[in-house]
């Protein structure tokens, strides 16, 4: 039985059933470190440059356990540490970008725009199915990666916010579907 359903509905405390419990995780582990450069829409890109990324999560549901937790924090923070693992010490590529000439080889990921061309070793790319490597793309990719995970469980919302630098994040923020 959920807290909200132990109280009688009378009760001052009762919680109201649109009311949710919000879970922030914001740890010095969810983080990762990576190259990238943003593409815009006149084919010009930002030099090659790297950020410490951040990242925070937050879970949000009506109900909570017969102990007061919305949901086993232990593989949450297992599952966004393992995220940023994926991320973390790689060159970030937009595979889904109209902009970039990509090409893999055996050992290697070929990246062209325009007149500037890369080659990276494979084993130091991650290959997004992003059209671009912005932080409210990288918001959105860590929800997508992260939500499977959350579909048995009593969370009804969440929200990821990924960090570029101080001051400068984005976040993406949806219902779970059941």
């Amino acid at each position: 039985m959920g807290l909200a359903t132990a109280l009688r509905p009378r009760d001052s405390r009762a919680v109201p059933r649109a009311a949710l419990v919000q879970l922030r995780l914001a740890k010095e582990d969810f983080a990762f470190a990576a190259a990238h450069f943003t593409l815009f829409p006149d084919a010009a890109a930002e030099r090659l440059h790297g950020h410490n990324y951040r990242v925070r999560v937050e879970l949000s549901g009506a109900e909570l356990d017969a102990l007061g937790f919305l949901v086993p924090v232990a593989p949450v923070k297992a599952r966004v540490r393992a995220i940023c693992a994926t991320l973390d010490e790689r060159i970030l590529i937009p595979e889904k970008s109209r902009l970039l000439e990509l090409r893999q080889e055996p050992d290697a990921v070929q990246v062209s725009l325009g007149g500037r061309a890369y080659r990276f070793p494979k084993s130091e790319v991650s290959l997004l199915p992003l059209p671009n490597v912005t932080i409210e793309a990288l918001a959105q990719y860590v929800w997508g990666e992260l939500a499977p995970s959350l579909a048995a469980s009593p969370v009804r919302r969440l929200r990821v916010e990924v960090e570029e630098t101080s001051g400068q994040s984005a976040a993406f923020e949806a219902d779970l579907t059941s």
